[in-house]
């Protein structure tokens, strides 16, 4: 009988082992491999499409013809980097940049302090009028380019201050503060006033507490504003084309547009000058990317 029990025994014990193991429970939040393939696939998508555009100008700007860019397919025989010599050698480029770098970086650091002052004003003070000053903010906005050109125009010819790199800053920060004053102020309303209080009682002054216990825990949104004032400076066309009047202090934008005049264009030249651009703008973007993500999200936590 014992003999007996051990085979059946034996037996059931073969037939567990040769029975297909359970699947492991998908655990809540955790994605399953079909899920995470498609998604790493349409994020290889997405980056591909976002970096044709880049990939194709710096691909025309090593055509040697203007009229390349119509047959691309006849640059791989022919690639040159003549068109970033001419650029470099025969234009005003570094006029260009002299000029771009200035009232960029002047913008950017004018509009940040004026920027990140107001916004703090208005989030810890309680003054008359303090949210109506804010949606006045908003109002110079609503404006178009077309109407503000005439009137600023006319302000800086009576200060003398057309064609000169201050009043090229100034007009930019009409333009930036707004914007990155209400940045600053959600971002301002995230940090707890208890830190105000005990700069205070520090023996603190208001603008000791600003300078010294409030603008290093701000850095997020400094970066997040220095990031949209040298974007706007750099980027912008109207005002710099109708203030500046000498070709060697163009910025950067209106130096591209001296490559096409009524009759021709000279793409390669222009996609050659883009790329040297870009430079620029890469490395800035470098330079605060690690606090832009944190900057844009945190000043929505709190109205």
């Amino acid at each position: 009988m014992s003999t007996t029990t051990a085979e059946t025994s034996a037996a059931a014990n073969k037939e567990d082992s040769m029975a297909p193991a359970p699947r492991r429970a998908t655990k809540r939040g955790e994605s399953t491999p079909a899920v995470r393939l498609a998604s790493h696939g349409i994020l290889i998508t997405a980056s591909l499409i976002a970096l044709f555009p880049v990939a194709w100008l710096v691909f025309l700007s090593l055509g040697p013809d203007k009229d390349d860019y119509l047959h691309p397919g006849r640059i791989w025989g022919k690639m040159t980097f003549d068109n970033y010599t001419f650029v470099l050698q025969e234009t005003k480029f570094f006029d260009w940049l002299q000029t771009t770098m200035i009232v960029t970086l002047g913008t950017t650091l004018i509009g940040v302090v004026i920027s990140a002052t107001t916004g703090y004003a208005v989030s810890r003070m309680r003054f008359p009028g303090y949210r109506k000053f804010m949606w006045v903010l908003l109002v110079t906005q609503m404006f178009p380019v077309a109407v503000l050109m005439v009137p600023m125009y006319q302000i800086l010819s009576e200060l003398q201050l057309i064609d000169s790199y201050l009043g090229l800053i100034l007009v930019y920060c009409t333009t930036t503060v707004p914007y990155c004053a209400w940045l600053m102020k959600g971002y301002f309303d995230t940090i707890p006033f208890e830190i105000d209080e005990a700069g205070r009682v520090d023996g603190l002054t208001p603008f000791g507490t600003f300078a010294r216990l409030i603008l290093p825990l701000a850095k997020p949104g400094l970066a997040v504003a220095a990031f949209y004032s040298f974007l706007t400076a750099f980027g912008e066309v109207a005002f710099a084309a109708t203030f500046m009047l000498s070709d060697t202090k163009y910025t950067f934008a209106v130096g591209l547009q001296t490559f096409v005049s009524e009759h021709d264009a000279q793409r390669n030249l222009m996609a050659a000058t883009a790329v040297l651009i870009a430079i620029p703008v890469s490395a800035f973007f470098y330079f605060v990317q690690k606090n832009l993500v944190t900057g844009l999200t945190a000043g929505g936590t709190k109205g």
